[in-house]
């Protein structure tokens, strides 16, 4: 297995609140006809995309195992990027999804709304898209398993070994 970069979701401010999102966005409109705040708007924050990953891609379906271990610039405690917008002066390496890019990266969490809505699923009931209500949503995530926050370690200081123990199963790709 190969360790993947880790991935910044879209999940962070990026000072376009301004601009208004369609209503219902995202069950009326493909995912490539979102505009910047829509798509932005699908990340739950639940910072699972950037723990480092093993993906074994040799398979007709890729074998994805999570860790533990997070980007050096994730907020363990709060589950959100530290440097969101100027992430790639950080870490260079870090993807940044798109809907290009999308299709090859179905290592993404079962949960994803970029993959549910992309494979033609729903929403989770308790995105803040659907609830509308930041504190039921991150109530009802923690109910559902969901989330790095205040159960990730930093990358820094850990070696390659240390981290291949540290493979944890509550994230389902």
């Amino acid at each position: 297995l190969e360790q993947s970069v880790s991935l910044f979701p879209n999940n962070a401010d990026t000072g376009s609140r301004s601009e208004p999102l369609r209503p219902q966005f995202w069950s009326r409109f493909a995912l490539s006809e979102l505009t910047h705040h829509e798509w932005e708007a699908l990340c739950d924050g639940c910072g699972s995309c950037c723990l480092i990953k093993y993906i074994d891609d040799d398979d007709a379906e890729a074998l994805v195992e999570y860790t533990d271990v997070t980007c050096q610039l994730m907020d363990c405690a709060t589950g959100h990027c530290q440097h969101y917008a100027t992430r790639q002066e950080y870490v260079p390496d870090c993807i940044q999804l798109t809907m290009e890019n999308l299709p090859n990266m179905m290592w993404l969490p079962s949960h994803c709304a970029y993959k549910r809505l992309y494979k033609g699923q729903k929403l989770p009931s308790w995105h803040l898209l659907l609830t509308g209500d930041a504190a039921r949503t991150e109530q009802q995530m923690r109910a559902a398993n969901v989330g790095v926050a205040g159960r990730c370690v930093s990358e820094v200081g850990m070696t390659d070994e240390e981290m291949e123990e540290r493979v944890v199963t509550w994230v389902q790709p």
